[in-house]
């Protein structure tokens, strides 16, 4: 379990990183909060697909699929903050 989850934390690190530069732009929180998200992101998009029964995990070897379910993950939680944070009241 614990390891599963450092996993998804490296995968999210990298994901985050990949939003970001798919996603350029300002964003409301900076680099820190991106890098934040793209962990939230991978967090979450690991669990859904172990959930699922797809894709690799952290003793499947899937890095590369899994990059791309964290990367997903990121760029949707992302765009969601980015539209959250940006909302004039």
């Amino acid at each position: 379990m614990i390891s599963a989850l450092l996993f998804w934390i490296i995968v999210g690190l990298i994901a985050g990183a990949l939003a970001k530069w798919a996603m350029p732009g300002p964003d409301p929180g900076g680099i820190l909060v991106t890098i934040i998200i793209g962990i939230v992101g991978a967090v979450l998009g690991g669990g859904l697909l172990s959930l699922l029964g797809i894709g690799g995990g952290a003793g499947s070897g899937g890095w590369i699929f899994s990059i791309v379910a964290g990367f997903i993950g990121a760029v949707i939680l992302l765009a969601i903050y980015r539209m959250v944070a940006n909302r004039t009241v």
